[in-house]
């Protein structure tokens, strides 16, 4: 087998040499070619690393001794986290390597979000860990495509238990590095978010409408994660267009839910581009289904979507503190801005004679968006659901209009 693809394997070699090298000589053995990196700060690897720590205290601006003087381990780890984070970018714009795996505890974890995170979506990136699919981990810091396996048995030393692990890593990252198809970017992409089309249906019929428009379309799972791929992709810069009809995920971090990141909402503004916005299910907040509700949260109703996810229904007071929140963030968007209010309703359950239907909620979350809607949103109410077919039209009405007038860029 041709030694065809370069990963990059970085850890804290002064703590984790044999486990390092053991992962090194894995994806050697299958072929591939390996380039290392060392985060550690006090110590030194067996023989020397591709990238000494030195090396990357200073990609960051900094340097090991800097680190050491601070007497801050916190400190001296976020040091190496931005030298590394900005050495791994460096050394993938440069073609120099085509994947990355990082081995950690929490130390080597917190500098592998980072790393993960710098690197563009498509680019394999697996974090071997400790506490891999942990709650200390927040979803604002998984990169997109991030991969994790946990480290079992592997917090001091080589054994037949950890090395399971480290082999399974090796041998993935290695793997996806040779068969990633990367996004092609030859077309404009179009970011959606949505949920299944038992509850939201429009999706269905915008996709290939937007397709045939010569347009790609990505819709994202506004469940926490998938918001988080969402508007990381925006800061980035990566859509043509935003069409955030699912936005859920701006009451769920105001009530302590399910959680997209603080800036959800926020990063298609941020970056200019034209977006345009509904509100569907804007009246749920999803919660983890096997925990136990927020005390804040114990007097509503309350529907139990799986083992998984539970989801609970806002009161009309609590509606208008969601509409706030979605004026407040789209206030600060630097580029076209337009909000579609469909007064008929905003998901397949809240229709007149389902089961979450609330005229007077609906009513509320109307009110206080017509008066808090900032000057630089153009606000459209329509009389549909937002499953209608009027929905859709009207959608693809305000998108034409934007590519017709070079707003969308072709």
């Amino acid at each position: 087998m041709t030694q065809d693809k370069t990963i990059l394997v970085v850890g804290t070699y002064d703590t984790k040499d044999d486990e390092l090298n053991y992962m090194r000589d894995s994806i050697c053995g299958q072929g591939g070619k390996v380039l290392s990196m060392d985060i550690s700060v006090l110590g030194d690897p067996s023989e020397p690393t591709d990238y000494s720590k030195h090396a990357v205290a200073e990609e960051g601006g900094s340097s090991i001794q800097e680190a050491i003087d601070s007497g801050d381990e916190n400190h001296a780890m976020q040091i190496m986290a931005q030298g590394g984070a900005r050495l791994a970018l460096r050394l993938y714009r440069e073609g120099k390597i085509d994947g990355v795996v990082v081995l950690g505890g929490t130390m080597g974890t917190d500098v592998a979000l980072d790393i993960c995170q710098a690197l563009p979506l498509g680019v394999p990136k697996y974090i071997v860990s400790t506490v891999s699919f942990s709650h200390l981990l927040p979803p604002e810091r998984l990169a997109a495509d991030i991969q994790m396996i946990l480290w079992a048995g592997g917090l001091y030393g080589l054994n037949s238990v950890c090395k399971s692990s480290l082999s399974q890593a090796a041998g993935a990252v290695l793997g996806a590095a040779r068969a990633v198809e990367k996004p092609a970017k030859d077309k404009p992409l179009i970011g959606m978010t949505s949920f299944g089309k038992t509850i939201l249906h429009y999706m269905v019929t915008l996709k290939p409408a937007l397709e045939e428009r010569g347009f790609e379309v990505a819709v994202f799972h506004a469940t926490g994660m998938g918001g988080r791929a969402f508007e990381s992709l925006a800061a980035e810069g990566a859509f043509a267009c935003v069409m955030d009809f699912a936005t859920q995920e701006v009451g769920n971090h105001l009530m302590g839910g399910l959680s997209a990141g603080a800036d959800r909402l926020t990063n298609a503004g941020a970056t200019a581009t034209p977006q345009i916005v509904a509100p569907a299910c804007y009246d749920l907040v999803d919660f983890v289904g096997w925990k136990s509700l927020p005390e804040r949260m114990g007097d509503n109703p309350a529907h139990d979507h799986n083992r998984l996810l539970k989801s609970v229904v806002l009161d009309a007071d609590e509606r208008r503190e969601v509409a706030r929140a979605h004026a407040e963030k789209l206030s600060q968007a630097k580029g076209p801005t337009t909000f579609v209010m469909p007064k008929g309703g905003c998901n397949e359950w809240d229709r007149p004679g389902a089961p979450l239907h609330d005229a007077d909620g609906l009513a509320a979350f109307i009110d206080e968006m017509a008066n808090t809607i900032p000057a630089n949103v153009d606000y459209r109410p329509i009389d549909c659901h937002i499953n209608d077919a009027e929905f859709c039209e009207t959608i693809l009405a305000i998108f034409d209009g934007w590519v017709a007038e070079g707003t969308v860029k072709t």
